[in-house]
């Protein structure tokens, strides 16, 4: 009976000491993974262009661009925040409970919002006002951004054009937010990669705008 008491307590003693190993090896390989290395969050926030509309969600503009960073290294997460027919007010509107909605503080935010104003003729000094508070609360949030521009529609006149596109850079000065100038570089006047409305790129056309804004996007991502 003794030998068998003794056989416990050595088996007990072994398995304590296996534990403490399992834990310390545990809590070692914890401590070696940062909080920092969590996948970035990155959320396009707009209207129809980055929402893709028009096109099966694997076409559109935030899933074209994950996979374009996943191709040189860039383990992001993209969110679609693109809601079709959005002006800079709505976009405004749903600033606050967009973000909650994402679970966590995104790493980078792409504001690409101001076409709808302009095709619905609404004044610039409207819209810049709506931009300037949308920035003014990422700032306060301490969430960095990458503003997006757009330009006016040749029919609305040279002074309406001036006005418009002048806010963008204005503003990125203002909030000291890194440029994009245009969403749809390399794709206006190009009706080739345009959808049948002649408004919102086809497949082949947001593969161009990722293509020209994919340094710039990885330029604004922080670093990690």
């Amino acid at each position: 009976m003794l030998s068998h008491r003794r056989g416990y307590k050595a088996i007990g003693v072994a398995v304590q000491l296996l534990l403490a190993a399992f834990l310390l090896g545990g809590g070692a390989a914890t401590a070696q993974t940062p909080a920092s290395r969590q996948t970035p969050l990155i959320w396009a926030f707009g209207d129809s262009l980055t929402a893709g509309y028009g096109l099966p969600p694997a076409q559109g503009f935030p899933v074209r661009l994950q996979a374009a960073l996943r191709r040189v290294g860039i383990r992001a997460t993209v969110r679609n925040g693109g809601i079709a027919g959005d002006t800079s007010a709505q976009g405004r509107a749903r600033l606050a409970w967009g973000l909650r909605g994402l679970g966590r503080k995104p790493d980078l935010v792409l504001v690409e919002l101001g076409a709808n104003d302009m095709l619905r003729g609404l004044p610039p000094s409207a819209t810049e006002r709506n931009l300037d508070l949308i920035l003014r609360e990422l700032k306060r949030r301490d969430i960095p951004v990458l503003f997006v521009g757009m330009r006016a529609a040749p029919n609305l006149g040279a002074a309406y054009r001036r006005s418009f596109e002048s806010l963008y850079p204005r503003l990125a000065r203002r909030h000291a937010v890194p440029l994009y100038p245009f969403f749809l570089d390399g794709v206006a006047g190009n009706q080739a990669l345009f959808q049948a409305d002649g408004r919102h790129p086809n497949a082949r056309g947001v593969e161009v705008i990722v293509r020209r804004i994919l340094p710039t996007v990885r330029k604004a991502l922080p670093d990690r």
